[in-house]
């Protein structure tokens, strides 16, 4: 075992441009020689949704490699924080390989970011979803304390992580949402909820969104990069939303995410948003 020492870190509010508003990662950029045990036991003290450590990649093609570990177990893709690290890893002094994208090393693959003004938005992973098991259903209802007749439709996600996909009627039912968390972990079941707006133009955003993820011990997640990238491919897909929306997250925690979602002309989706760095220092790992 390798001795601790101090190591480049930062921690980045994710989907916001006003600090303390959005989802905040902790960003190790320098991971290496560091254990797996290591890495979630670092992850745990955190107490954050996600903690992420930096590696030299594999693959040619990418410019760094990311671990992302939640208190509960390490996740093969994340939406907040790939654009997170992508922002830790450029503030710090990083230069993509490529011009004008970056790309970045996880389990599911590379994935590529780009600069949208002063955001980052990362490319979707690709989506697998299928309609949700009544039998399985029931019980995720009883536990968010929804009718079935709340639900307009309901799909599971997964583009690494695997999201139930709830479409309700009202975003004032979303807002409303008191699960218990701890049939949810019981259930083994992350789930998101979604209730689109009439009046987008008047509320600045068409979609709010929550997501619940006792499972990996985080009963709500603040704002969701990868749920979000999975509800538009769907959402999208079947017409219920249009190729460029902002969707909100995080009025129940006091924040204020703003996910900034668009399908290019090729059909492929981008998932965008601000980010900020809170901490700049070192930390002992």
């Amino acid at each position: 075992m390798n001795q601790a020492q101090h190591r480049p870190f930062k921690q980045v509010d994710v989907f916001t441009a006003q600090p303390y508003r959005g989802n905040p990662v902790a960003v190790v950029l320098d991971g290496s020689d560091r254990s797996d045990d290591e890495m979630q036991r670092f992850a745990r003290w955190t107490n954050l949704s996600e903690t992420t450590f930096l590696l030299p990649p594999h693959s040619p093609e990418a410019d760094y490699r990311v671990r992302i570990f939640t208190p509960g177990g390490e996740l093969p893709f994340a939406g907040h924080p790939t654009l997170g690290s992508c922002h830790a890893w450029l503030e710090h002094g990083g230069r993509p390989r490529h011009s004008g994208f970056v790309v970045q090393e996880c389990e599911v693959g590379l994935v590529h970011l780009r600069r949208e003004g002063a955001r980052l938005a990362f490319r979707a992973p690709p989506l697998r979803r299928g309609a949700a098991d009544p039998a399985a259903l029931a019980p995720v209802l009883a536990a968010l304390g929804l009718a079935s007749g709340d639900v307009l439709a309901a799909q599971v996600l997964d583009n690494g992580p695997v999201w139930l996909g709830l479409l309700l009627a009202q975003p004032e039912t979303v807002l409303r949402l008191a699960p218990d968390h701890a049939q949810l972990a019981r259930l083994g079941q992350k789930v998101g909820v979604a209730a689109l707006y009439r009046d987008a133009d008047g509320s600045g955003h068409h979609l709010e969104v929550r997501g619940f993820a006792a499972p990996i011990g985080v009963p709500e997640d603040p704002v969701t990069g990868s749920l979000n990238a999975g509800l538009a491919q769907w959402l999208i897909e079947e017409g219920r939303l249009p190729d460029h929306y902002v969707a909100a997250q995080g009025a129940c925690l006091e924040r204020a995410g703003r996910v900034h979602v668009q399908r290019d002309g090729q059909g492929q989706v981008w998932v965008g948003g601000d980010c900020v760095s809170c901490i700049t220092g070192t930390v002992l790992f």
